[in-house]
């Protein structure tokens, strides 16, 4: 919510609640310390005042509490779609196992494939990284200098010693030669001496201006490690750095968990995909936003495609769908052109969350649709389908992909804010030192608000005083820039 730190008592931004809450606040401020004298039974679960059931006939009001009665909290909802992943892992696991891979063209690919080093970034290692060599393979300097035997002073040899080269002649005691980083250290060699530790004299004898030492600079075949030495463990995020290490262990693929392949489905013939809104038409805001925003959470977007307010085009395209998740915008509530739960009542999927209890995005949805494919249906507002996208897809997608979850942290708020009464609610925020400013511009429609945001916090039930501590959901380029998020 907006914060309010000039703001007392029954003020509130209503220009950033949908009606719904706005009467819900209303509501809730007049009934405070009492109750409603109008037939409502109370739900102990989160103290919600719903209505009884009235059979078939039941008012809209009715069904909107029984909806939101029915919907799951927020922590529960991210619970459920992280472990739904787990599920789809383990079913793929063992169809590949059965099978070797999938048959069907549009199931959702195979995991744990071999990809390309240039091609690994940001994914997980599926299989431990193991050395297939010794590093350094070879004896080799570590400094430009010269590669003495014995004691000095050192005749020096007229050619010297260069990387890349095959393996010099052994020296002899009292011999030197010219060497640089990183060549192959000749045979009986003692010591590195460096350029500037050493000096000739008119007779062309090295002279070493401070004490050498047995095995100085010399990088010993197997420092780093032995042929067959486990570098890093199953679970390990690729970053440059892997990719280095794996390089310089003679690998050329990775063996890896792809990342998750995601279709996103546009609904709603209302939606222009260029110019100025007009008669009554506005401009699709999710289309361009949500691909580069699961790109930024790990995803591969496979589609994006643009389908209307049209059933049949709608059934078509799930049952035909080759993503490990097909994602959806608008068309969860229960309106006449509203046909994602119909669609996914026809094909059979199973509900795993239908309406979480966060606002915006309450009428959110995650749907099983084949023990390894999901659906994630977001509200069609553009900051709802925010909060739809981190609630249900983030975690699904951070799974399937085998990341760890993030460690959650907390920052104190500067200003109040307000909550809804029942349910968890999330605000956009700048960090400014060590506290967390909640923004304006916060509504479900809105994303001016969110786009100045660093991350989310997340209100509890009734609001937060300044300086409580609240988590923070961070937005995926607010720290690396989303050019380079590895995640």
């Amino acid at each position: 919510m907006t914060a309010r730190s000039t703001r007392t008592g029954a003020q509130t931004d209503a220009e950033d609640l949908d009606v719904e809450e706005v009467l819900a606040l209303v509501n809730d401020r007049r009934d405070t310390g009492r109750t409603r004298d109008s037939g409502l039974t109370s739900d102990r679960a989160s103290g919600e005042q719903v209505p009884p059931p009235t059979g078939p006939a039941q008012s809209d009001a009715s069904r909107t509490s029984d909806a939101h009665h029915r919907a799951t909290p927020w922590p529960q909802a991210r619970d459920i779609a992280a472990r739904a992943a787990r599920a789809a892992r383990a079913a793929q696991a063992a169809e590949a196992t059965r099978s070797g891979a999938p048959a069907d063209r549009r199931a959702p690919a195979p995991r744990n494939a071999p990809v390309p080093l240039d091609a690994a970034l940001g994914l997980t290692l599926a299989a431990p990284l193991t050395a297939l060599t010794d590093l350094p393979s070879f004896d080799t300097s570590a400094m430009d200098g010269w590669a003495v035997a014995g004691p000095g002073p050192w005749d020096v040899r007229d050619e010297g010693v260069l990387a890349g080269h095959a393996e010099p002649q052994p020296l002899s005691d009292g011999e030197a030669v010219r060497i640089a980083t990183g060549a192959r250290i000749p045979p009986d060699t003692t010591a590195v001496l460096r350029s500037e530790h050493g000096r000739t004299d008119g007779q062309g004898r090295l002279h070493a201006t401070r004490e050498t030492k047995h095995g100085q600079d010399i990088r010993p075949r197997g420092q780093e490690c032995r042929n067959g030495d486990q570098l890093l463990p199953v679970g390990t995020l690729v970053t440059p750095a892997v990719l280095g290490l794996a390089a310089a262990a003679g690998y050329d693929t990775l063996t890896v968990v792809p990342r998750p392949r995601v279709e996103v489905l546009v609904l709603g013939d209302e939606l222009l995909t260029a110019g100025l809104p007009r008669e009554g038409l506005i401009r699709d805001a999710l289309g361009p936003m949500l691909p580069p925003w699961l790109r930024a959470l790990g995803a591969e977007v496979i589609a994006v495609r643009r389908l209307g307010d049209d059933a049949q085009a709608l059934h078509k395209a799930i049952t035909t769908s080759g993503a490990d998740l097909v994602l959806t915008t608008g068309g969860t509530a229960s309106g006449p052109v509203d046909h994602v739960h119909p669609t996914l009542q026809r094909i059979g999927a199973e509900l795993l969350v239908n309406g979480v209890k966060v606002r915006p995005g309450h009428p959110m949805l995650l749907a099983r649709i084949k023990e390894n494919q999901h659906l994630v249906g977001l509200p069609g507002n553009p900051l709802a389908a925010v909060s739809g996208l981190l609630t249900l897809a983030e975690p699904l997608l951070r799974t399937l992909a085998a990341h760890p979850a993030p460690e959650s942290y907390t920052l104190p708020l500067r200003d109040e804010v307000h909550g809804h009464p029942y349910d968890t609610r999330l605000i956009p925020v700048v960090l400014r030192g060590d506290s967390a400013v909640p923004l304006h511009y916060n509504g479900p429609a809105m994303l001016r608000g969110i786009a100045a945001a660093d991350a989310l916090a997340v209100v509890p039930p009734g609001g937060a005083r300044a300086g409580q501590e609240l988590e923070l959901l961070d937005l995926p380029w607010a720290s690396a820039g989303i050019g380079v998020c590895f995640t």
